[in-house]
C-alpha cells in the first residue's frame, strides 16, 4: 500500500468512531493488531478497537473529530486530531457530565497490507478531566491554596 492509501485509513478509523459503523473495522484494522495504549477494559486487535470506538461513541454520541495533521513515512501514519462534543454516556465508568469537551490527542498506526498492525496513542486526557468539572483547573488550585 501507498503512503497516501495508509493515510486515507487513517482517516476512516476517525469516521468509523464517529459514524458508530464499527463493523467496518473488519476491512482495515488486523485482527491481532497491537494497541499499544489501549483504552481500560477495551482489549487488543480490531475486537480492542471496535470496543475503544464503542465506548467513546457511546460517550460523546454527537462528537466531532477534526484530522489536524497527517504525516506518513514508509507503513507509518501520525495523526493530530481534536475532538468535540458532549459528555453524554458513560466513559470508563464516569457518569455523564453533560459537559461540552474539546480534546487534543495523537495516534500512529502501523500499516501492513492495507490493515493497521500497531497502534500507539496519546490524548490530553487531563484536560479533558478538568473540562467534565472532575479536576480544578491550576489556576483555581492556586486560589484555593490562597497564593
Amino acid at each position: 500500500m501507498s503512503v497516501e492509501e495508509n493515510k486515507a485509513i487513517m482517516r476512516r478509523l476517525y469516521e468509523i468512531v464517529k459514524s458508530g459503523k464499527f463493523d467496518e473495522a473488519d476491512e482495515i484494522i488486523a485482527v491481532d493488531m497491537v494497541d499499544h495504549d489501549p483504552v481500560p477494559g477495551a482489549g487488543q486487535g480490531v475486537a480492542g478497537f471496535k470496543e475503544t470506538a464503542r465506548i467513546l461513541h457511546n460517550a460523546f454520541s454527537d462528537m466531532q473529530i477534526t484530522v489536524d495533521h497527517l504525516i506518513a513515512e514508509d507503513d507509518m501514519v501520525a495523526a493530530r486530531f481534536t475532538m468535540r462534543g458532549v459528555h453524554k454516556g458513560e466513559l470508563m465508568g464516569m457518569a455523564p457530565t453533560g459537559k461540552e469537551v474539546t480534546v487534543t490527542g495523537m495516534d500512529i498506526m502501523r500499516f501492513k497490507d492495507g490493515k493497521g498492525v500497531e497502534h500507539w496513542a496519546n490524548q490530553d486526557d487531563l484536560g479533558m478531566m478538568r473540562q467534565f468539572g472532575l479536576l480544578p483547573a491550576p489556576a483555581q488550585q492556586e486560589r484555593e491554596r490562597g497564593r
